[in-house]
């Protein structure tokens, strides 16, 4: 069969309309190409010949966990706990101990001792609550003030009627916030200015503990004068 002939006119007329739809013209409305799309790279990884670790790493403690000597939780209510009084326990139960996750500096372990006599000056700061292991029941999350503007951050479940600590940490602490399960906080980045240390500790059902599970550094703005963040509620 003959192929249809096609007069010049035609085929430089629709050469003409293919090249107004790829140039784009520039008026509003019209098809404008965004160029190549780049090409997708994956990860590369860096020095394969190097040998798998055969030693383990130091132990920074985020995992240690403890039961608190001398403090019970009926029908494993927190809320029926005294938080100044946990803390004294976990006080006696380590006399002295400055450093590791029980550590408090002495100035702040006897402030603690003595807050009963002193409560203006105990350094217990007001307990929150929250389910933070999906188990149903609160935890309570305890923050200790101490020297050189460092805060303690604890969390205790409760467990075959008592208390365990699942956390601890001691932070230059900007602010503590509660996002579903996860306890975020956020600290004064040492030697870099304007930056932040952003960590979410979340459960980890394994280790029956919480974890540091993201950790990032990010930059943040200079805050307004007399700007302040809205505190979270305690349940």
């Amino acid at each position: 069969m003959p192929r249809p002939h096609i007069r010049p006119r035609t085929v430089i007329g629709a050469a003409f309309v293919a090249a107004l739809l790829l140039s784009g013209c520039g008026n509003a409305g019209e098809l404008e190409s965004a160029g190549a799309t780049p090409t997708a790279v994956g990860p590369v990884q860096l020095w394969p010949e190097l040998p798998p670790i055969s030693a383990p790493p130091v132990d920074y403690g985020e995992s240690d966990t403890e039961h608190i000597p001398g403090i019970q939780a009926p029908g494993g209510d927190v809320h029926a706990v005294d938080p100044v009084a946990v803390v004294q326990a976990e006080v006696a139960a380590h006399p002295g101990r400055v450093t590791g996750s029980d550590g408090l500096y002495e100035r702040t372990a006897q402030q603690i001792r003595d807050c009963k006599k002193r409560p203006k000056a105990c350094p217990v700061l007001k307990p929150y609550y929250r389910d933070l292991t999906g188990d149903g029941k609160d935890e309570l999350i305890v923050g200790i003030t101490m020297p050189g503007q460092q805060t303690a951050i604890r969390v205790y479940m409760p467990e075959k009627g008592g208390l365990t600590r699942i956390m601890s940490d001691v932070e230059p602490i900007v602010s503590v916030e509660l996002a579903g399960r996860d306890l975020i906080l956020r600290a004064v980045s040492a030697g870099i200015p304007g930056y932040e240390y952003r960590t979410a500790w979340s459960w980890d059902e394994q280790q029956r503990a919480m974890l540091p599970a993201r950790d990032e550094i990010i930059r943040v703005k200079p805050s307004r004068p007399g700007a302040t963040e809205p505190p979270a509620d305690a349940r």
